[in-house]
């Protein structure tokens, strides 16, 4: 507990020196994380349920790919996370698949992914993010390293303070986070948008279209999302 408290005043000074309120801050978390838990890779992404998703930061290439599996399918350990408010641990994926998100289980199986635990990430009352972590072996987290990875969460949370909700869009306290964070979902945002506009659907209906024509096509929903805003793929077309 003594290195996650370490972490904690670290993130408090760079908040209170100005100017850290970004993803150098949750970035510092990340790679904390790793250094104090049994566990390959970590990611911290803000959430607004399930149709509006950030990865803020990411620790290594696995960590975001299967951040951006879990987006691009809408079911996994983040979304089970965020829904109910408590961890999810999964110490033996190819053992014992959880039932709530087998698409997602069987995607990961392409990823050298064996375990995966996944925590809440609240400011005050109100859930926010998702701090997901992965390991390469199968096992379970000890009593004390599931405290330290709780822990971590909550300083995960110190780190995203500065953000607030404004027009359904993620911002930090300058109004600068989603640049800062590369914004790597605008373009499925802003797909959505014009399926809403297309189709006359509510927004979870337009990016569940939007998640099964990319499924279909065996493509990721970044890459059917950037044609559909750049004009390569006409939705009177392909989403009749």
């Amino acid at each position: 507990m003594a290195d996650v408290e370490v972490l904690r005043a670290s993130v408090l000074a760079a908040l209170g020196e100005g100017g850290g309120s970004g993803v150098d801050v949750v970035g510092r978390v990340c790679r904390a994380c790793v250094r104090l838990l049994p566990v390959d890779g970590a990611a911290v992404s803000v959430m607004v349920g399930a149709g509006h998703r950030e990865v803020v930061y990411a620790s290594n290439a696995v960590s975001t790919a299967l951040a951006e599996l879990q987006f691009s399918l809408g079911e996994g350990p983040c979304f089970e996370a965020y829904t109910l408010g408590g961890p999810v641990l999964v110490p033996d994926l190819a053992g014992e698949p959880p039932p709530a998100w087998p698409v997602f289980a069987a995607e990961a199986a392409a990823q050298p992914v064996a375990a995966l635990f996944t925590f809440p990430v609240q400011i005050g009352a109100v859930r926010v993010a998702t701090l997901d972590t992965y390991r390469s072996t199968p096992g379970s987290l000890s009593p004390d390293e599931l405290a330290t990875a709780l822990q971590v969460a909550d300083v995960a949370a110190l780190a995203l303070s500065g953000l607030r909700a404004d027009g359904g869009r993620w911002l930090d306290g300058d109004g600068r986070w989603m640049e800062g964070a590369g914004m790597r979902y605008r373009e499925v945002h802003q797909a959505t948008g014009m399926l809403i506009a297309h189709l006359d659907l509510p927004a979870s209906a337009a990016l569940a279209r939007l998640r099964g024509y990319a499924f279909g096509q065996g493509r990721s929903l970044l890459e059917v999302a950037g044609d559909i805003v750049a004009g390569r793929l006409r939705l009177d077309e392909e989403f009749r």
